[in-house]
């Protein structure tokens, strides 16, 4: 025994020391399209420095506790090509199948970047890429790309506005305000025809609330210093396919592009960084600011925030797992554009938090309530399997009593000139 014991020792003391050293980790970088699959996080190429665009495929998993200095970092199958400034979608049909739609993509063994509107599926069950045939798709989407794109319950896909770099130089540029649509389910492209003037966009965010409204918060105009105000939301009707305005009072939230934002069960759209470019798309300012939009008042506020920080990011990740704001990678300033850190805000309590524990809530905000439900299934559970042995031993006693008393019963003898049911009895007295 005591052999067996020092070998699980350094069987459990050996993998702790190979997984310390040889964990992998992914290089800083920015511009990434990121998914959130079951319980994991997966992030798609990215920019990895000005002449470098990177192909991997990296996911955290979210099914165990861990520290943010130590996140759980898994590689799967890379790319076909590089890829960044796109946008991603989850099937809601198969809830594994990703969607990557435009973007900017570099091929191994060439020079050039090219921006491209070629839609990539990823089977995150199986880690397999394909390149699915869209049918009439419309060219003039060709080079899209810095867009953001919802997928609503049917499995159609809206990608709004985007911009052509042309050269790649910020200067040869051509910006969009046309809204494209995907169905998965007929892999048909659509472009709708604008009935009502809808300005251009850049670098928005783009959520998609349980109504069918798709809110458009921030981002630009085909010039990086035209920022839009962030208090007059686009609002995009998915069933009526028309398009409106909302005037988010509250709170003053300064103009920004390349932000991210998370939506909660509540219906608050929770924004985070951004930045702000001059003219030659280099950074200025990097917003590490928090803001809150009510849908349902569209009110503005910025809550009370504790914990160490995380730091100014544009051009990062963002998702929401849980009671969880998880965010990843992109640049915190002019001069370090690329980091390869997580930050997890508790939206519970807007606190930031070192250590992610697998929360117990079934969606946010309800983590007492179901934490309630729990116990009282456990509860519940326990009384069952205790009557169950007490019912058990019951049977086993009676059981037992009866192949007891069978075996040790009294023999009953007739009498000559009795019948056998007059249960006249006598002892069975042995022969000597």
């Amino acid at each position: 025994m005591k052999s067996l014991n020092y070998i699980l020792f350094f069987v459990i003391f050996s993998s702790v020391y190979y997984f310390a050293i040889c964990q992998n980790v992914p290089s800083p970088r920015r511009e990434q399209t990121s998914i959130l699959v079951g319980n994991k996080l997966y992030f798609f190429g990215g920019n990895t420095s000005p002449t470098s665009t990177s192909n991997e495929v990296w996911y955290l998993e979210l099914s165990n506790s861990f520290n943010i200095s130590t996140p759980p970092w898994h590689n799967d199958n890379v790319m076909p090509v590089g890829y960044t400034f796109g946008t991603s979608c989850l099937s809601p049909i198969d809830n594994s199948t990703v969607f990557l739609i435009g973007g900017k993509t570099w091929i191994a063994n060439t020079i050039n970047y090219s921006y491209t509107s070629s839609v990539y599926m990823f089977n995150s069950k199986a880690s397999q890429w394909t390149t699915p045939t869209i049918n009439n798709f419309n060219s003039s989407f060709a080079t899209r790309n810095e867009i953001q794109a919802v997928i609503d319950n049917n499995g159609k896909i809206f990608v709004f506005g985007g911009i052509n770099q042309g050269n790649g130089d910020n200067i040869t540029t051509t910006a969009y305000n046309d809204m494209s649509i995907l169905d998965i389910t007929t892999m048909i492209w659509s472009t709708q025809t604008q009935s009502q003037p809808v300005l251009v966009n850049v670098d928005y965010t783009a959520t998609l609330l349980p109504s069918g409204l798709v809110v458009y918060i921030g981002g630009r105009g085909s010039s990086l210093g035209n920022l839009y105000n962030m208090s007059q939301v686009q609002i995009f009707d998915t069933k009526s396919y028309t398009w409106s305005t909302k005037i988010a009072s509250g709170s003053n939230i300064a103009s920004r592009a390349s932000h991210s934002a998370v939506l909660t069960q509540d219906g608050n759209i929770i924004i985070y960084g951004g930045s702000i470019s001059n003219s030659s798309g280099k950074i200025v300012y990097a917003f590490s600011d928090i803001g809150v939009l009510n849908t349902n008042s569209w009110t503005w506020s910025v809550p009370s925030v504790s914990g160490t920080s995380a730091p100014p990011l544009t051009m990062h990740s963002a998702a929401l797992y849980k009671n969880y704001m998880i965010l990843a990678f992109g640049a915190t300033s002019a001069t370090n554009l690329y980091t390869n850190n997580i930050y997890i805000l508790d939206i519970q309590n807007y606190t930031w938090v070192t250590t992610f524990n697998v929360p117990i809530t079934q969606s946010n905000g309800n983590s007492s309530t179901e934490q309630a439900n729990n116990n009282s299934s456990n509860l519940y559970i326990g009384i069952g399997i205790g009557a169950g042995v007490v019912i058990l031993a019951v049977v086993l006693f009676i059981i037992g009593f009866f192949i007891y008393k069978n075996r040790h019963k009294e023999e009953v003898i007739a009498t000559p000139g009795t019948s056998k049911n007059n249960h006249i009895r006598e002892t069975h007295m042995p022969t000597i």
